[in-house]
């Protein structure tokens, strides 16, 4: 896939060192209830690394702000039950969800990772939209 395909199918990326997370995210009507307060969004990632070693993903940490400026912050290990182990040159994808009750706000974070020597380090998710339908 080329660099120009990518940046039209995850708008939102950040590059921290030899790693590049990517998002594209959805709203998704279906699973929203507006007249109840409720509006979900679907948002995929991808990880990349671009490095010479394998690194794993243990942890994520995530900042939720919604529409009225409430900021949710959401910790925990792995994403989607898992702990990817990923290899140089390779990537992971997930996709998760995130209601809100309000129809915009906006999701950041970070993810805690170990490389193959033990050594942790931080990688940025970068920040993004989440807006319903007007």
């Amino acid at each position: 896939m080329t660099p120009g395909m990518l940046a039209t199918l995850f708008p939102h990326e950040a590059v921290t060192g030899d790693m590049v997370v990517r998002v594209a995210v959805s709203f998704l009507p279906e699973q929203s209830a507006p007249s109840n307060g409720r509006w979900f969004w679907s948002y995929h990632i991808r990880i990349e690394n671009r490095g010479t070693r394998s690194v794993q993903l243990l942890a994520r940490s995530w900042t939720i702000t919604d529409g009225r400026g409430a900021i949710h912050e959401v910790r925990g290990e792995g994403v989607v039950g898992e702990m990817p182990l990923i290899a140089p040159s390779a990537s992971y994808d997930y996709v998760s969800g995130c209601p809100l009750p309000t129809p915009t706000g906006r999701m950041q974070g970070s993810y805690r990772m170990v490389d193959e020597d033990g050594t942790g380090f931080e990688i940025a998710i970068p920040s993004f939209p989440l807006i319903g339908p007007v």
